[in-house]
């Protein structure tokens, strides 16, 4: 029926499933970015100091020709122009066709403040990319960076594979017999020609790999939804939020769908109770 089990998770399923999709696909984008050395650009202290170099000086610049501009109307003041200056059209065309011998072009020096305006301002974002690259770079070097480098490369690889497998399984329509844990230990034993209980081993080491996976795919998620709130929230949009937030939590979508992509990570005997359960989707 339409209010069966089945019909239900298998609807929220397609819902979850793309959202899970794509924080994913955002993730394997972002995350070697961020933490692989390879992506680093080298950047040096004197790159860092000719920039805010050129920083300053567009600063004196702007400083310069805003200064030159309150002296102009200071003058104009001193002058009168300011209260008598004519009005209407007449006044209008008035001003346009004449100038005061020895007066600024105020108008010409507004529209180069408001390019230099705009170049500090990029040359301040351009900065601060620089500092935050130099201290990706030192903390690359820690062991912690290292490490996260290493597992950059890891994850990048098995992210490559899994594309690669899923494509085929979709093409071909064919379902996995084995999760990934248990034919990786296999071809490990096989290959090293070492004694070694896989059954028993893999249970555990496949459901502490679940475990990660939950724990880290729901810190994901939250952060992730936390940045774009930070990013899109105002007085407005706070009620929006939090009734979006409390729809996709209360509703089990994330839960239900990780449920059912978790199930390709378990052992045969335990990804069955979890088809049992679900229904036969």
């Amino acid at each position: 029926g339409i209010l069966s089990i089945e019909q239900l998770i298998s609807r929220v399923g397609v819902i979850g499933v793309t959202l899970m999709a794509l924080l994913s696909g955002f993730g394997a984008v972002n995350c070697p970015y961020t933490y692989m050395s390879y992506f680093l650009r080298n950047v040096t202290d004197a790159d860092i100091l000719a920039l805010e170099r050129r920083l300053l000086q567009t600063m004196d610049m702007i400083v310069s020709k805003k200064k030159r501009i309150a002296v102009a109307h200071r003058t104009m003041f001193q002058r009168g122009e300011v209260h008598n200056k004519p009005s209407g059209f007449w006044g209008m065309i008035k001003s346009v066709t004449t100038s005061v011998p020895g007066s600024e072009n105020l108008s010409l020096i507004q529209q180069e403040v408001d390019a230099l305006e705009e170049l500090s301002r990029q040359l301040f974002l351009e900065t601060a990319d620089l500092h935050a690259t130099k201290e990706r770079i030192e903390y690359s070097k820690t062991f912690q960076g290292k490490y996260f480098n290493f597992l950059g490369y890891f994850f990048s690889i098995y992210c490559v594979w899994k594309i690669f497998m899923a494509t085929i399984n979709i093409v071909f329509d064919r379902v996995g017999k084995t999760d990934p844990v248990t034919r990786g230990i296999e071809i490990t034993v096989n290959y090293l020609g070492i004694q070694f209980d896989v059954k028993f081993w893999s249970q555990h080491i496949s459901f502490i790999l679940v475990g990660i996976i939950i724990v880290t795919s729901i810190r994901g998620l939250l952060i992730t939804l936390t940045k774009f709130f930070y990013a899109i929230s105002s007085s407005k949009s706070s009620n929006v939020i939090v009734l979006l937030l409390a729809q996709i939590m209360v509703s089990g979508m994330y839960f239900v769908s990780s449920v059912l992509l978790i199930r390709m990570s378990m052992p045969p005997e335990y990804r069955t109770i979890i088809t049992e359960v679900l229904g036969e989707l």
